[in-house]
């Protein structure tokens, strides 16, 4: 099959560069199993292009565009590709110093993007399984783990927030930015959200405040998808507490934010203007990320680099050093597996929480 052939993908799911999934423009000449099928319709080739999320067909085009340059530099074939042209790419990527991670993902967009086109998985060959085994047992490193952001340092980071924002020819404002940073550090932390949820928040999913069994008061957020529940199945459910200092509070910070901004409806975390206007767009997740590290930053913490995941990190550690059990912190982060909350706990110290301090000796 020649590249140009590529334009046209038997499936969404995985396409070359060129390909758009988000938004076709025709129906694609699209077949699924046998040339006898008929292509797929303009709504079939809507809801295969749903079948993943964005950021993982955003993944596998970046995968394919990459894939896709490495077969042409070196005059091979990469749909179908042979066994020896994928263990050929996995060397290229290792010698090149990407990690174990980033390779086992080039690898998966390779797989899948046989598997959409009805093709045989060239992974699943002695060659290619020895290959990347042996990048495996010799590249093979702990993952970068986000430093987590708890209090203090989230404290310190929440109080670093600008408060006001002062010009020469109007007066001093509220600054807006500062408001929803805070907001966006607070409900990060306690939510324990992931940064394309905190990116797609709406007002619409924000309970009302109730009185708790504690005899605390708290809102609950309702996130209908996840990355753990990306078809809705099942809404997911996340508690929001009234913190008894202000400056601490989640909620006061959340509600703070919307009523400088005037939010009424709509995404809750939106893009500020340097002219300190809210602007009707949402956050991009990346700019969650962006967001975060300038507000580490500007507070000057220690022991970065902090990230969004930071949040969602530091949650789980903060709560583990204070006693909570693993499934009471699931409860919150909607963890599915308790191996996976281990690890999210970030303990510098390998003597914090250690039965060899606990026995007599």
């Amino acid at each position: 099959m020649s590249q140009e052939s590529l334009s046209e993908p038997r499936w969404s799911d995985v396409p070359p560069p060129a390909a758009d999934v988000t938004g076709v423009e025709r129906p694609p000449a699209a077949h699924l199993g046998s040339e006898a099928e008929l292509p797929l319709t303009r709504d079939e080739a809507a809801y295969v292009a749903a079948a993943r999320a964005h950021n993982t067909r955003r993944g596998y085009r970046s995968v394919w565009t990459s894939f896709t340059a490495f077969c042409t530099d070196h005059g091979l074939t990469p749909l179908p590709a042979a066994p020896a042209t994928v263990s050929a790419y996995l060397v290229a990527l290792a010698q090149a110093g990407a990690k174990v991670r980033t390779i086992a993902k080039h690898l998966s967009g390779i797989r899948a993007a046989h598997r959409a086109a009805d093709l045989p998985d060239p992974a699943v060959t002695a060659r290619v399984t020895a290959v990347w085994e042996g990048i495996r047992r010799s590249h093979g490193a702990p993952p970068d783990q986000a430093a987590p952001l708890m209090p203090p340092l989230l404290d310190q980071a929440v109080a670093a927030c600008p408060t006001t924002r002062t010009w020469k020819n109007r007066p001093e404002e509220p600054s807006l930015a500062g408001a929803r940073d805070r907001a966006l550090l607070l409900i990060g932390f306690w939510g324990a959200l992931r940064r394309a949820e905190l990116a797609a928040l709406t007002v619409e999913q924000l309970g009302p405040e109730r009185e708790l069994r504690s005899g605390r008061r708290g809102r609950v957020l309702t996130l209908h998808r996840s990355k753990t529940n990306q078809t809705g199945d099942q809404a997911e459910l996340i508690g929001l507490p009234r913190a008894e200092h202000p400056d601490h509070c989640p909620l006061t910070a959340l509600e703070t934010w919307l009523d400088l901004a005037a939010i009424t409806t709509g995404p809750i975390l939106r893009k500020v203007s340097t002219g300190n206007r809210v602007l009707d767009q949402p956050l991009h997740p990346e700019s969650i990320n962006n967001l975060i590290q300038a507000a580490t930053t500007r507070a000057g913490l220690p022991g970065g680099p902090y990230s969004a995941h930071s949040l969602r990190a530091g949650f789980v550690t903060y709560a583990h050093l204070r006693g909570a059990t693993d499934r009471a912190i699931a409860h919150q982060t909607r963890h599915r597996s308790m191996d996976t909350i281990t690890t999210y706990i970030r303990v510098d110290d390998v003597f914090e929480n250690n039965a060899v301090l606990q026995i007599n000796w």
